[in-house]
């Protein structure tokens, strides 16, 4: 095996030397003059082969001039033998020219130059020709291994401007390959620092595609500040900030107001460049602040940003519900009070939209951020709005103001029931009204689903149907009258079925509330992106205010005080995000529940549904599945829907599945149509049902009685149904009690 390509280059420039001393000192002075150059620059295969050709012709001159002087022939001769050696030293010289490293271009050099047959100019052609030298092929050199073999440079653009020059492309493979170049492969090929390398997130783009933006040449550092450490807010945010390590490099800072080192206001701008996603993490870092204390604001040019920084934070001591209350109504807009803005604005989000329907609500929160408040006080707002709500709770007993909804489906069964509701409703108002604007006649319906992934998660019983539903009613239902709130612990697309049509279309018909999630869940980038809320990671809310941590370490030990309510400053509860419909997401906190909110209502009879034949056939239809047992073929029309409703198990005659054993539940003869009778162990079940609510003054859900009465909650609904049809018991929004 011959000599390596590292090896030629290293040792032709002594070969070229050596040979033509045999011949004569003038073809050894000109092949080392060349190789001498060469070496100089490192050459590459281009310049290698200029380099042999000069070489040749310098020796050939050479052993020619010698033997003219040798014969004793004329010097004259000898001295034009000189010429045509250095033409060929010059043409060496121009190709050596043409093939300097990138990194050596400057505004001057990178003059535009004429395209080639391909369109490119010069300066393209230079940085394409050691891309592909290096990187990508198809140029291969025995010894060496290209970077990765394929991985050209597509859609190659050049920026000059001063003293910055760059160049932006796209590293693109074949299909079902991946990109593996790396910054410093870059930045070895074109000797330039790594941090002048900027590769795209692999995670946000295709794996056979990967965009790169190389600044070949960056201006001169900024001078230091005179007057030493920096103190100012200008002067932080010029030391830290805006450098190109910073969290926004590139921005300026202009200070609006300032009241201390720790509590002013500013824009920051970014000439006539946009300023992009921004990591609260790395700005707080750089300022020496904790998170919590910053706040941005996105303003309309995409070159400006806002900047508050908060000694304490303005949202820390909240907005109490009690306070206003008169704002909890919907106005004329649609719109009603859901806290307070950063800023001190009020923070509204819209229920309904005047001549064109209902609205949407996206609302994501983990445990203990406030979101089952924020529910709550969604409920007050409908009910003082006139809007009738259809609650589907899979987990029973959490929402306080339950007693508010029309119709109340408590636990995962219920739930699912009410879901059926909702569907039924909007086939039922299709069929009355025809066009889509119709007169509202009839009340708005509010469809609130609470800790949805129970419902549409991949891993529950109710997967397939509940997911064709929700998709079905955010689709259809504003329109109609009818909207959906639907709140989930986190953004993961899995929460919502894995279904990019609930989220895209809760979000096109309505706000998001975007609350405080466990560590990892909470990212709004990538597969979880939402257009306006780019870069939060809601991970990062914090659980406590800054010295909250000292205030729980001075212990009281007086005794539990049973009395005390939480305060505001007691956690964040509530902080988070509020992104309307044209807005970018901005930070706000919801109300402070000082007063149950449900105690707000009045003691008024929650809004009522009008008499249709879906609201008449309700319990029928909540027992009715509406697909078949592999998902699909979700009842389309009222009609079918009633006829099917027809046929599902009643509470006279349930069937065997529904009855499971227990010490109340004996299977007793079975009836002709297989299902068995009552027996006399299910009709014992009445008197102790009438005996508990008699004894109770408290309402109670099926659920309830059935844990109180030591069986399941299927052996005592059909008992309860059989009771109200008697006028024993009454049941108001799925609360039972004595008549």
């Amino acid at each position: 095996m011959g000599p390596t390509r590292a090896q030629f280059v290293q040792y032709a420039p002594a070969a070229l030397a050596v040979v033509p001393l045999v011949a004569g000192p003038w073809s050894a002075l000109a092949a080392a003059a060349a190789g001498a150059g060469a070496w100089a620059v490192g050459a590459s295969a281009p310049v290698l082969r200029s380099l042999i050709a000069c070489g040749l012709t310098t020796t050939g001159c050479g052993i020619a001039a010698h033997e003219v002087l040798a014969s004793g022939m004329n010097p004259l001769i000898a001295l034009g033998l000189a010429v045509p050696a250095g033409a060929a030293t010059l043409a060496h010289h121009r190709n050596l020219a043409n093939h300097i490293p990138a990194a050596a271009l400057t505004p001057g050099t990178l003059t535009t130059g004429a395209g080639t047959a391909t369109g490119q100019t010069s300066q393209a052609q230079l940085i394409t020709a050691w891309w592909r030298e290096y990187i990508s092929g198809p140029t291969q050199t025995e010894g060496r291994v290209l970077i990765q073999a394929g991985a050209n440079l597509e859609h190659l653009g050049l920026e000059i401007d001063g003293d910055h020059v760059a160049f932006t492309g796209i590293i693109t493979l074949p299909q079902g390959q991946q990109v593996r170049v790396k910054a410093a492969d870059i930045a070895s090929v074109y000797q330039i620092p790594v941090s002048q390398i900027e590769l795209g997130d692999p995670k946000h783009y295709a794996p056979n595609a990967l965009p790169v933006t190389v600044h070949l040449k960056v201006p001169a550092a900024q001078p230091q500040i005179a007057a030493g450490a920096p103190t100012t807010p200008e002067e932080l945010w010029a030391a830290y900030v805006g450098v190109p390590e910073g969290a926004m490099p590139g921005t300026s800072l202009t200070v609006t107001r300032y009241d201390g080192p720790l509590d002013w206001e500013g824009t920051a701008t970014r000439d006539r460049r946009a300023i992009g996603t921004v990591n609260l993490q790395d700005l707080a870092g750089n300022l020496d602040l904790e998170t919590i204390q910053i706040a941005l604001a996105p303003g309309d040019k995409p070159s400006q940003m806002g900047i508050r920084v908060m000694r304490e934070h303005a949202l820390m001591h909240g907005t109490m519900l009690s306070s206003v209350l008169d704002e909890l109504s919907m106005d004329s807009r649609g719109y009603v009070r859901a806290g307070t803005y950063v800023d001190g604005r009020a923070a509204l989000l819209p229920l309904a939209q005047p001549g064109s329907g209902a609205r949407h609500l996206y609302l994501v929160g983990g445990s203990r951020s406030g979101k089952s408040g924020l529910l709550e006080q969604i409920l007050l707002s409908a009910h003082r709005s006139k809007i009738a709500v259809i609650l589907a709770s899979p987990q029973a007993g959490t929402i306080a103001g339950a007693s508010l909804s029309a119709y109340l489906g408590d636990g995962l069964d219920e739930a699912m029931g009410a879901l059926r509701l909702a569907y039924a409703m909007m086939l039922d108002r299709e069929a009355r009204y025809r066009s889509p604007a119709f007169p509202f006649t009839d009340v708005l319906i509010l469809v609130v689903i609470d800790e949805a992934h129970m419902l549409l998660s991949a891993s529950s019983p109710y997967h397939d149907e509940a997911k064709a539903i929700v998709e079905q009613l955010t689709r259809r239902s504003l329109k109609r009258g009818i909207g959906v709130v639907l709140a989930t612990q986190t953004p993961l697309a899995e929460d919502l079925g894995n279904s990019t049509v609930i989220r895209s279309q809760l979000l096109i018909g309505g706000g998001a509330v975007f609350l405080r999630c466990a560590k990892g869940q909470g990212s709004l980038v990538g597969a979880n992106a939402v257009e306006g809320a780019e870069g939060i990671d809601l991970s990062r809310i914090p659980s406590q205010w800054p010295g909250q941590y000292a205030k729980v370490a001075d212990r009281d030990m007086s005794g539990l005080a049973t009395e005390v309510a939480a305060a505001p400053e007691d956690g964040t509860f509530g902080l988070g995000y509020l992104l309307t419909p044209g807005s970018q997401a901005v930070q706000f906190r919801s109300l402070h529940l000082d007063v149950p909110p449900v105690s707000l209502a009045g003691g008024e009879r929650p809004v009522g549904i009008e008499d249709c034949d879906a609201w008449r056939e309700r319990d029928a239809i909540a027992r009715t599945p509406m697909v078949d047992k592999r998902g699909k073929n979700l009842i389309g029309s009222l009609a079918d829907l009633l006829a099917a409703a027809e046929g599902a198990p009643s509470s006279q005659e349930p069937t065997a599945h529904h009855i499971p054993a227990g010490p109340y539940a004996v299977t007793g003869p079975a009836r002709p149509g297989g299902a068995p009778a009552a027996s006399e162990g299910q009709e014992l079940i009445k008197p102790r049902i009438l005996e508990l609510l008699q004894e109770h003054s408290i309402p109670m859900t099926a659920e309830t009685i059935a844990r109180k009465l030591e069986t399941s909650a299927k052996n005592v609904k059909p008992r309860l149904s059989e009771l109200k049809r008697r006028g024993e018991v009454t049941n108001e929004n799925g609360l039972w009690r004595a008549a």
